[in-house]
């Protein structure tokens, strides 16, 4: 405990006579002679006797003076001069978390990764809200524990697990560029954010389909007529989450019923074909005549950074019928009755269980997926089955539009 208190720091900074006065633990109260009272801070660092000025005592309380020199004097422990580091990220231009972000997405995860704008959303949605706009030496465990909380109490325990692996990896950079000496998400594990995930399991039996789409229908007014028809292809085409609701018009042959998924867009990298079946092509129809001219079949609705329908639209939209919505604290009515949560993911797991309920042969199965085949079936197999693929597709359509 310092020899200072805040009453004492409060008369002296109000007297205004220049004085240079000790708490402890290399940490003084300066009032200089001309300009505002301000906290600093004397080291050693390298055999050198050194002072950094730490903030002003109008910013800065007694309390935060403390707390800051600490977290100085642990990096001059770990081997970094702060003065030399505070330098350092004038030059460079990272001094906040959002600067660090920058750097990291720019240097690395956007040549590295095939889909860097899943770290970005997240970032972006989760982690900056709490420590975008913080130096970065002063990010916290404490902080790191507010960002997963608040993931986990919206009920994502997937996203809490991925945001705390991202973040992880975020600091780990700033470690590389020697702008902190150690890491604040180290502590937690995937026990501190949303657990051990089990492999989902979940998909919708033929009465929960009528059921729930029926749900979307009462509800129309909320649920929306893009989320409704949005849900009914990724029934009948299987397809993942954000190879749909980031679809071009440009990729589609509505008179062939053919769409082409390119490779940049698809999660193995395979470009692929999918055969469009009849109920799939008229529902498309009706979304280009809704899409009023736009690139995308889902535009954006509200303005948005990005101009297709975002990756959590129609989750968020399905959890608030289920009477889950994020950042509430009065939840709205569960629509859905006794019916087991389900996320657009668990549509396309729903397709596959509909092909076997079908016999579908399941190497076309798989492949409707877009799954490579294993083994040394997919080493001489490179068959794309189309022709069989149009079949399955047709034969899901016809079985779930009586569903509906």
């Amino acid at each position: 405990m310092g020899s200072l208190t805040a009453k004492q720091v409060k008369s002296i900074v109000s007297a205004g006579m220049p004085v240079r006065k000790a708490d402890g633990r290399g940490l003084y109260l300066v009032v200089p002679e001309v300009g505002e009272a301000y906290w600093a801070l004397r080291y050693t660092a390298l055999g050198k006797r050194r002072q950094m000025t730490i903030g002003k005592t109008s910013d800065l309380t007694l309390a935060d003076a403390r707390s800051e020199a600490e977290l100085q004097k642990r990096h001059v422990r770990g081997g970094t001069d702060p003065i030399v580091a505070r330098q350092r990220a004038e030059w460079t231009g990272i001094q906040s978390v959002e600067d660090l972000f920058a750097d990291w997405y720019t240097n690395d995860i956007k040549p590295r990764l095939k889909h860097p704008q899943i770290p970005k959303r997240l970032f972006e949605n989760d982690i900056a809200p709490v420590i975008g706009r913080m130096r970065i030496q002063g990010v916290s465990s404490l902080d790191i524990r507010e960002i997963i909380q608040r993931v986990n109490a919206s009920g994502r325990p997937t996203v809490a697990n991925d945001v705390l692996g991202y973040t992880k990896q975020l600091f780990r950079h700033a470690i590389k560029l020697g702008l902190v000496s150690h890491n604040p998400a180290t502590p937690f594990t995937v026990n501190d954010a949303g657990g051990i995930e089990n492999s989902r399991r979940r998909h919708l039996s033929p009465a929960e389909i009528k059921s729930v789409f029926a749900v979307f229908r009462e509800h129309r007014a909320s649920f929306g007529r893009d989320n409704y028809l949005c849900c009914c292809l990724f029934l009948v085409l299987g397809v993942r989450k954000s190879e749909l609701c980031e679809a071009m018009w440009s990729e589609f042959e509505l008179e062939d019923q053919l769409w082409h998924l390119p490779a940049s867009r698809s999660k193995t990298g395979s470009a692929i074909t999918i055969p469009l079946p009849t109920q799939a092509v008229s529902w498309l129809q009706e979304l280009h005549d809704r899409s009023f001219g736009s690139e995308f079949v889902f535009p954006a609705r509200r303005s948005s950074k990005i101009p297709h329908m975002g990756p959590d639209t129609l989750n968020r939209a399905i959890s608030k019928l289920f009477g889950r919505e994020a950042g509430r604290k009065i939840q709205p009515p569960n629509r859905m009755g006794e019916i087991e949560h389900f996320t657009i993911h668990d549509l396309r797991r729903t397709f596959r269980s509909l092909l076997s309920k079908l016999q579908v042969h399941p190497h076309v199965a798989e492949r409707c997926l877009n799954h490579k085949l294993q083994g040394v079936i997919g080493i001489y197999d490179r068959h794309d089955y189309l022709s069989e693929r149009k079949i399955a597709h047709q034969q899901v359509a016809d079985y779930v539009y009586e569903l509906l």
